[in-house]
C-alpha cells in the first residue's frame, strides 16, 4: 500500500521536478559560467533565480488575492450584521454569507493560493536537493548524476545548500542555518503584519476575518521557526527570499491601491495632496470634497430662502395694514 501511495506520489511531482530543475539548471549555467559550476554561490544564485521565476508566474494570483483580502475587510460590517440577524440558525446564516461573498466577487480562500500553490514546488525542490545529497545516482528531472554531486557538495559560507540545523555538528553551519531560520520567521511576521496594520480598516479589526489574520500573524511563524530547522540551507534560502519578494510587492500594492478607510488609504491621500499642492492643483478627493460642500451649502441657502418667503395674507389682513 505504500509503495502505491510512493507511486502516485512521485507520479504527480515527476512534472515539477522537471520544470524546476530546467529552471534551476538554466540559472546554474550562467551563474556557474560565472562563479564556477561547483561552487555554492552559483547554486544559492541559481535557488534565488528559480524563487524569482515562480514569484513572477504567481503575480496574478497575488493580485487576485490582495482583491480578495481587500473585499473581505470592507464586507466585514455587513458580515456581522448577518451574525446578529440570523446567529440562531447556522444554515440560514451560512447561505447569507455566501451569497454576499458571491455577490460582492469575494473568494475566502484566495488569500490561501499563493501558499498552497508553493507548497508543492516547495516539497519538490526539497526533494531535489535531499535527492543530490543522499541519492546523487539517481537524478530527478533535467538534472545529471555530475549536477546532482555539485549540487549536494556546493558549499556555501562554510555549510553545504543540503546541511541542515539538524543533520550536522558544525557550529557555523547551525548558526547559519539558525540565522536564516529567524530570517524565514521574521519576514513572515512582518508581511502578515504589514497588511494588518496598514490596510485593514479600523471596523475590520474586531470580526471574525481579523480573528483569523491575528491568528495566522502568530501561528505562520512559528510553524515555520519549528519546520525550518530541518529544511537544508538551500530551501531556506528559497522560503526567504520568497517572503522578501512578497513583502516588497505587498509593500507596492499597499502604497499605491490601499483598501478606502485604512492607515494607508489615509498615508496616500496625504502625499497626494501634497503633490497637488507642489503642482498648484487639488486631488480628486479634494474635488470631491467640495463638491459634496457646495452642494451641502445650496441645500442651507434653499432652506434659509424658504424660510424667508413672505406668506400670503387675505384682504382683510391686508386692509387691517391701510388703516
Amino acid at each position: 500500500m505504500l509503495d502505491f501511495f510512493s507511486t502516485i506520489g512521485g507520479a504527480i511531482m515527476a512534472p515539477l521536478y522537471y520544470v524546476i530543475s530546467a529552471v534551476l539548471v538554466g540559472f546554474h549555467k550562467l551563474f556557474g559560467s560565472v562563479f564556477g559550476p561547483e561552487t555554492g554561490i552559483a547554486w544559492v544564485l541559481s535557488i534565488i533565480g528559480l524563487t524569482l521565476v515562480i514569484r513572477m508566474a504567481l503575480i496574478p494570483l497575488f493580485v487576485k488575492q490582495i482583491k480578495s483580502s481587500r473585499n473581505m475587510q470592507l464586507i466585514q460590517p455587513k458580515v456581522r450584521e448577518l451574525q446578529k440577524k440570523y446567529g440562531h440558525d447556522r444554515e440560514r446564516l451560512a447561505q447569507e454569507t455566501m451569497k454576499l461573498y458571491k455577490d460582492s466577487g469575494t473568494n475566502p480562500f484566495a488569500s490561501c493560493l499563493p501558499i498552497l500553490l508553493q507548497m508543492p514546488i516547495f516539497l519538490a525542490l526539497f526533494r531535489l536537493i535531499d535527492q543530490a545529497a543522499k541519492n546523487p545516482q539517481d537524478p530527478k528531472g533535467l538534472m545529471t548524476v555530475t549536477l546532482n554531486e555539485q549540487f549536494g557538495d556546493a558549499v556555501f559560507l562554510g555549510a553545504k545548500i543540503s546541511d541542515t540545523f539538524l543533520n550536522t555538528d558544525d557550529i557555523g553551519v547551525r548558526v547559519l542555518a539558525a540565522v536564516l531560520v529567524l530570517a524565514m520567521t521574521a519576514t513572515t511576521f512582518l508581511t502578515q503584519r504589514q497588511l494588518m496594520s496598514k490596510n485593514m480598516p479600523a471596523d475590520a479589526l474586531s470580526g471574525p476575518y481579523a480573528q483569523q489574520q491575528k491568528m495566522l500573524l502568530y501561528v505562520l511563524p512559528v510553524v515555520f521557526a519549528v519546520g525550518g530547522i530541518a529544511f537544508p540551507i538551500g530551501v531556506l534560502f528559497y522560503w526567504t527570499t520568497s517572503n522578501l519578494w512578497t513583502m516588497g510587492q505587498q509593500f507596492y500594492v499597499i502604497r499605491n491601491n490601499p483598501a478606502p478607510g485604512t492607515p494607508a488609504a489615509a498615508a496616500k491621500e496625504d502625499r497626494d495632496r501634497a503633490k497637488a499642492a507642489r503642482k498648484g492643483q487639488k486631488t480628486p478627493a479634494q474635488i470631491e470634497e467640495e463638491r459634496l460642500a457646495a452642494e451641502a451649502e445650496a441645500r442651507r441657502a434653499e432652506k434659509s430662502d424658504t424660510r424667508q418667503q413672505p406668506q400670503r395674507q387675505s384682504k382683510s389682513q391686508r386692509s387691517k395694514k391701510k388703516r
